[in-house]
């Protein structure tokens, strides 16, 4: 009888089992080199190596801070850069807030037709006094668009000295911020590392002097 010779049993076992002994070995071999401890820490550099990826690490570990006074600040849930965002000073001088690299930032967009933000703003600067420093920052932007000098009499009227006096005359402030989902509303405050990484964000005021307020932000400047 004549046809094709089924292959022996031995050549059977040969072509399954080779490819996966190569591979168990290899696994065994991987293992026994890096140990749990060593997997562990090359996901943490891989981790830190993604853009935002530490201010997204202290955004988990300040979340039980989120209480009280800043319960509604919504903590980081994924890595997001901020715009470096582009503003004038009280002399008419151009910023960024890029300026405030290496500082953690409390950033702020208010106006003066925004009651909340009005009602606000002392506790910002009570928050500036107690807590400015070459490591934390208020940045308040006012984003009136039409009389420059409504907010500034604001600012002197209600003895609010430690806030710099920062102006967005044309609102692109809030329109970028708007445009990765952070600005809803006014006021828009958000919590920024010293990369420019956002660690959370609120929309809605707060009393930003208030103990909760404080112990989040130190808490945020020990890591």
């Amino acid at each position: 009888m004549t046809g094709t010779t089924p292959p022996s049993r031995r050549t059977q076992s040969r072509l399954p089992v080779g490819p996966l002994v190569a591979v168990a070995l290899v696994a065994g071999v991987t293992a026994t080199l890096l140990g749990a401890g060593h997997l562990k820490y090359a996901r943490s550099v891989a981790s830190a190596g993604m853009p935002c990826g530490a201010s997204l690490e202290l955004s988990r570990k300040l979340s039980h801070r989120a209480i009280g006074e800043v319960a509604a600040l919504t903590m980081a849930s994924k890595p997001r850069q901020i715009p470096d965002l582009a503003f004038t000073d009280g002399n008419g001088q151009p910023k960024k807030l890029s300026d405030w690299k290496g500082k953690t930032v409390l950033l702020n967009l208010w106006a003066t037709w925004c009651v909340p933000c009005r009602k606000e703003m002392p506790a910002l600067d009570k928050l500036e006094g107690k807590l400015g420093s070459d490591k934390f920052a208020v940045v308040a932007i006012n984003i009136d668009t039409r009389d420059a000098d409504k907010p500034k009499a604001f600012l002197r009227d209600a003895n609010l000295t430690r806030l710099g006096n920062f102006h967005d005359d044309k609102a692109e402030a809030f329109q970028q911020l708007k445009g990765i989902g952070l600005a809803v509303g006014m006021p828009t405050s958000v919590l920024i590392d010293g990369q420019g990484c956002e660690i959370g964000n609120m929309s809605g005021p707060a009393e930003w002097d208030s103990p909760d307020a404080i112990e989040l932000i130190q808490a945020s400047l020990a890591h």
